[in-house]
């Protein structure tokens, strides 16, 4: 009897310490499963703030790069350097070349301004006279030099050869008279103002190149290190160009490859013990550099292991609510009212979700009323919007009606006269005069018939499918039908701007509309000034092409600013315009892809531009 007593204990301390080790279990893959997914949340959130602070650096560093991108081509222009070029032996245009490049380095907040010629050799530079100047020093093996003699703005990131200072090098051909180049002007710009910036965010930044080669970062121990190995291809580009001079390239001490997505990783920084980064990273720059920002995941495991912990405790104490119901079985009258508040709860709940059901159904039918007025309004909304076009249209043609009228008129004569002078001759039997003046009778015709057919052209309801037209043909009918405003005001027009060929993606009668619209505007605004002067661009950017219209008249003035581009809004006096132009010509923009923008030049007058996708 005692053997089965001690059996019967024996399995009932053996089932408890089974259960025991199966409530741990329990408990510890509770917590190792919650922390998983309570760090695998905290670390897309971090992602996502990661990410904002990389596209915060990658706009700044953007806008750095690109705002100083046009200087050298404008250097190109300067005569001092260009006469340098031709005779560099002359101490005057030396001297010249030399004050220019260093007025130019001042103004322009520049580190350095150089002069090359076609071998390499710099010519002049803004540190001339100084310990470390370019002058007399060959660069023509950095690739700057070389994209520029190619007739291609040179761009390279890298330690000077002869400062041992790195920086950022814009190279731009200037060309001599037949087009060739004949020598380069390249402006050098560092990039520690950027690299101090990336400081105070706190985690590690860093910027690498194509190759992988971290040459900024906030921590300075993690300069000139790269991510993954080199290929020999890479170190023989960087070792040709002495990109980064003497400085060895060292491994990071793990490897990190970039890609679209976070990646997390442990890393051991400078000074510090080895824990886990978050590396979120960004494309930026013409050279396909990274920028990388390696944020701490300290917090995220902290919060991650604490949320484990929590689960862990919470199926500790489900599980010792489920022990404690066991061994109250007894308590039949509890569980008893425990069933019909579920019953009651169950019933409650059908009612609360027919009720929100019901009120889904409603709002349902609701919204179809909405979607269907919706519809409604931008049906009417379109019609408007083509109606305020064609008006706009019928306006330019009434502003345009006396020049037209003098154009007819003129043809209209000269039909008279020679309709005369045929009747006169064939009378005298002089056959070949006649057939001569019929023959202009038919000439002034063709003239009336054309301008006719522009300006039913110009006047008629276009559709709104899109073409690759010709901008230089869509010009030239916007020209004509300014023709007689030209002459009246006395401005000269010029079009060597716009290349033959060039084409983009729009309607050619709205486009013929915003322009002519632009044209008129920019011959009232050169009527009164000293130099009647409308230049009219076109160039291809990138996948857009660009129209421009440039005068020489007073500008835009501050107080027009902010209602330039408000329908009814004029500035002219009254019977010359309703003020619907330039509205109409930026909504016509928009609705072909593009826009319509405007700015005042620096050297006097107004600069409108079309942009639009190119064909």
């Amino acid at each position: 009897m005692a053997a089965l007593l001690l059996s019967h204990s024996s399995r009932t301390w053996i089932r408890f310490g089974l259960c025991l080790l199966a409530a741990l279990a329990a408990c510890a893959l509770a917590g190792w499963g919650m922390r998983n997914v309570f760090f695998a949340r905290q670390l897309d959130q971090l992602a996502q703030n990661s990410w904002r602070h990389v596209e915060f650096y990658r706009m700044s560093l953007d806008s750095l790069l690109s705002r100083n991108e046009s200087l050298p081509r404008i250097l190109a222009l300067e005569y001092r350097l260009t006469d340098l070029l031709r005779d560099p032996a002359n101490r005057a245009r030396l001297d010249a070349a030399n004050g220019y490049l260093l007025e130019v380095k001042n103004s322009a907040g520049l580190n350095a301004a150089f002069l090359m010629d076609m071998d390499g050799l710099t010519l002049a530079a803004s540190n001339f006279g100084l310990p470390g100047t370019y002058v007399g020093h060959n660069y023509g093996f950095r690739p700057y030099f070389q994209g520029a003699i190619k007739g291609q703005l040179g761009v390279f990131y890298g330690v000077g050869a002869t400062t041992g200072e790195a920086g950022y090098f814009l190279a731009a051909p200037i060309k001599g008279e037949n087009g060739e180049a004949i020598g380069t002007v390249v402006v050098k710009i560092r990039l520690e103002d950027f690299e101090e910036a990336l400081v105070s965010n706190g985690n590690p930044i860093l910027l690498a190149d194509a190759n992988g080669v971290v040459f900024l970062a906030s921590v300075p121990e993690l300069k000139y290190h790269v991510l993954t190995p080199l290929t020999a291809g890479a170190l023989a580009q960087i070792d040709l160009s002495r990109q980064y001079g003497a400085q060895p390239l060292r491994p990071l001490g793990m490897e990190l490859r970039l890609r679209d997505k976070p990646q997390y990783l442990r890393l051991a920084l400078p000074g510090k013990p080895e824990e886990g980064y978050l590396a979120q990273s960004a494309r930026t720059g013409r050279l396909g550099w990274s920028i990388i920002l390696l944020s701490q995941t300290r917090q995220e495991q902290q919060v991650a292991l604490l949320a484990g912990a929590a689960a862990s405790l919470a199926v500790a104490f489900l599980l010792s609510l489920v022990i404690f119901f066991r061994l109250n079985v007894r308590r039949y009258r509890e569980r008893r009212q425990a069933e019909a508040a579920l019953r009651q709860a169950h019933a409650s709940l059908e009612a609360r979700i027919a009720e929100r059901t019901a009120d889904l159904m409603a709002t349902n039918a609701s919204l179809e009323e909405k979607v269907t007025a919706l519809k409604t309004t931008e049906s009417i909304l379109r019609e408007t919007r083509d109606t305020a076009v064609q008006a706009g249209k019928l306006t330019v043609l009434g502003q345009m009606a006396a020049g037209i009228s003098h154009e007819v008129n003129q043809p209209l004569t000269a039909l008279h006269t020679f309709a005369d002078n045929a009747v006169e001759l064939l009378e005298l039997g002089k056959l070949d005069e006649v057939r001569e003046n019929l023959g202009l009778i038919r000439q002034m015709a063709v003239r009336m018939g054309h301008i006719v057919g522009e300006i039913k052209s110009f006047t008629r309801r276009p559709s709104p499918e899109r073409l690759a037209v010709e901008i230089a043909s869509v010009v030239y009918q916007a020209l004509m039908l300014i023709e007689p405003q030209r002459k009246r005001s006395g401005a000269l027009i010029d079009t060597r701007g716009v290349p033959e060929g060039l084409r983009g993606w729009a309607d050619q009668q709205r486009l013929e509309q915003v322009l002519v619209n632009l044209l008129l505007n920019a011959v009232d605004a050169v009527s009164e000034s000293p130099e009647r002067r409308i230049d009219i661009l076109a160039e291809r950017r990138g996948g857009q092409v660009r129209i421009v219209v440039r005068d020489s008249g007073p500008g835009i003035p501050e107080a027009v600013w902010p209602r330039l581009f408000e329908p009814f809004f004029t500035t002219k006096a009254m019977g010359r315009g309703i003020g619907l132009g330039l509205a109409i010509s930026r909504m016509i923009a928009t609705e072909l892809g593009g826009c319509l923008d405007a700015r005042n030049r620096e050297e006097g007058g107004a600069e409108f531009t079309v942009t639009l996708e190119g064909a």
